[in-house]
């Protein structure tokens, strides 16, 4: 019932924000909106599976420039782009899953890197596609004719509805036997496979459909920019992903949320701080944030939650009931 109760409230809270707040905070959530989609994927395989990746801003990448070739190139409409970025995205998450199996740890994390680090250089190279070094401009995105809406405010709807759709089926999925399989492989791998659990399977699953869901955030991050160029998916935003899967908890589906907010509009935070040095004041925020709250922000309130509940005395514990009370007085021995 709780949690029906915070989702039902994140889902008016998102509805209603573009009213109540300046275009400008609109165009930035929907940035949120896509980082939470990517987040969720990574939650999904490094913090229920165990598998570090590093790289997923090359899935990004794919997507997005999936959604810019088709509509720049081929001129077709966006809502057949974003389809085929999750499956083109997808399908190479397999592959790149398959061939993690044979690395774990900090070598998975390692060849990972080495992808992110790859992929601007090979969308440079391959000029007549990819637009090189210049990128590929887009049309901005257009709100159906005969709603009352901005371009940017069906985007934001559109994205959000999406994210929604994408948190429910990562749900639905997690809840069952795949998810189970990947927490049991997770915290004792040996125990699990004894029990009939197929590690090949499950974790290219895990990786791949991790792929979708940051093909998918890469095609709305491509249309919300209206631009794409090899410089928007270098490997630092892998590192940014990482940091806002961490910072908003790695266990729970809320941290995907809580971190994708957290970096957007950290470093803009950071800036109105300290206008000259904004990545000390961001790194500063970090490390203290890793500090106190080592199990992420989510991790942190649930903690803090859960230790005033305790704190807070129940009355039945000490305060009889009037009938009980009754009953005590009845019999005590009166003194003569």
């Amino acid at each position: 019932m709780a949690r029906a109760i915070r989702v039902g409230i994140a889902v008016v809270v998102i509805a209603i924000l573009p009213a109540i707040v300046p275009s400008f905070v609109v165009f930035d959530f929907i940035y949120v909106a896509a980082y939470a989609i990517a987040i969720l994927g990574l939650i999904i395989l490094t913090g229920m599976n165990g598998q570090i990746s590093l790289g997923h801003g090359a899935f990004m990448a794919l997507g997005g420039y999936v959604v810019a070739v088709l509509a720049h190139n081929l001129g077709w409409p966006y809502w057949v782009g974003v389809p085929l970025a999750a499956l083109a995205s997808g399908a190479f998450g397999l592959v790149i899953g398959a061939i993690a199996l044979r690395l774990a740890g900090v070598y998975l994390a390692l060849a990972t890197f080495s992808l992110a680090v790859a992929t601007p250089s090979f969308l440079k190279h391959y000029k007549s596609i990819t637009g090189g070094f210049g990128g590929l401009s887009l049309d901005a995105v257009k709100a159906p004719a005969g709603l009352p809406t901005s371009g940017q405010q069906w985007l934001y709807y559109v994205a959000w509805a999406i994210a929604g759709a994408a948190f429910l089926a990562s749900a639905l999925i997690v809840r069952g036997k795949f998810g189970r399989a990947l927490r049991a492989l997770r915290d004792n791998p040996i125990a699990a496979i004894s029990f009939g659990v197929n590690p090949y399977s499950y974790k290219t699953l895990a990786f791949g459909w991790s792929a979708v869901l940051s093909g998918i955030a890469g095609a709305f991050l491509a249309m919300t920019t209206a631009y794409v160029s090899p410089d928007t998916f270098t490997f630092a935003l892998s590192i940014t992903l990482l940091i806002g899967a961490v910072l908003g908890g790695m266990m729970t589906f809320w941290g995907a949320l809580v971190g994708a907010i957290v970096i957007e509009f950290l470093p803009l935070v950071a800036q109105q701080v300290n206008a000259g040095a904004p990545s000390v004041v961001y790194g500063v925020t970090l490390i203290l944030m890793m500090l106190f709250v080592p199990d992420g922000i989510v991790g942190g309130l649930q903690r803090l939650t859960r230790r005033l509940v305790r704190r807070v005395p129940s009355p039945t514990a000490f305060e009889p009931s009037v009938p009980a009370a009754a009953s005590m007085a009845v019999d005590q021995p009166t003194r003569e």
